[in-house]
């Protein structure tokens, strides 16, 4: 079983990548240029078998190789998870228009394009050989906006959409497609938020007293990438810890 985890060498992507590989996975570990933490979560998986893939998930040329070179050391791949993401202010009124557009081409193209590439490449290859999954991590700001990062949250509400259009266009083929949306989650790059003026106002966000850790999202991906049924196909599950409820 061959799963390949973008944006695995911290937070959400590492704790995927060390679940799927705890339940016999080999991971295609996925990072963009931060080689050191790449080496230290491929260091931290279970089993044997596991690779590092640089690549720059916003350039559709570097996204066509890395599943070129996966698919080289891997043959088939099982399961697809597009974790990778980034997050760029550009506030509306504050953000002139050079910066504004910027900030919409880079985050479209990591958080959507790149990753609608993949599902592209995952889905010719994965409906041939009898099935596959796909897991997508999304966010709760794909539904309750983001003021501050626009960008963001319509990439996410069209991951949101692109999954559930995969879901339907690919079942038929036993190609499953499943999407995560968590909120806040404590990995480092939340830390610096946590201890800002706004710490307070997030941990209010969440009925639990905490933020989601790292390790739920990844149990429920890992759910999603192994063990949720079929009929499941198209969901779009909530990992917040009821800090955006949506009927």
């Amino acid at each position: 079983m061959n799963a390949l985890v973008t944006g695995a060498s911290r937070g959400i992507g590492r704790a995927i990548a060390q679940g799927l590989a705890a339940r016999g996975a080999q991971i295609a570990l996925h990072y963009q240029k931060n080689g050191e933490a790449a080496k230290a979560a491929l260091d931290s998986l279970a089993g044997s078998g596991h690779a590092l893939f640089p690549s720059d998930l916003g350039d559709a040329g570097e996204v066509a190789r890395l599943w070129r070179e996966v698919s080289a050391r891997y043959g088939r791949i099982d399961i697809l998870v597009n974790n990778a993401g980034i997050y760029a202010y550009h506030p509306p009124l504050s953000t002139d228009l050079a910066a504004w557009q910027d900030a919409w081409q880079m985050t479209l193209a990591v958080n959507l394009v790149g990753p609608a590439q993949l599902c592209f490449l995952a889905a010719r290859a994965m409906a041939p050989a009898g099935g596959g999954r796909i897991v997508n991590i999304s966010s709760r700001g794909a539904f309750r906006g983001e003021p501050r990062a626009p960008a963001y949250g319509a990439s996410k509400a069209g991951l949101n959409s692109l999954s559930q259009s995969l879901a339907q266009a690919l079942a038929p083929n036993h190609v499953y497609v499943y999407c995560l949306a968590p909120g806040w989650v404590d990995t480092d790059m939340a830390a610096g938020h946590l201890a800002g003026p706004r710490g307070g106002e997030i941990r209010a966000q969440h009925p639990l007293g905490r933020i989601t850790t790292a390790e739920e999202v990844a149990q429920a991906a890992v759910f999603c990438a192994l063990d949720a049924p079929a009929a499941m196909t198209g969901s779009i599950i909530d990992v917040n810890g009821a800090s955006y409820l949506r009927t």
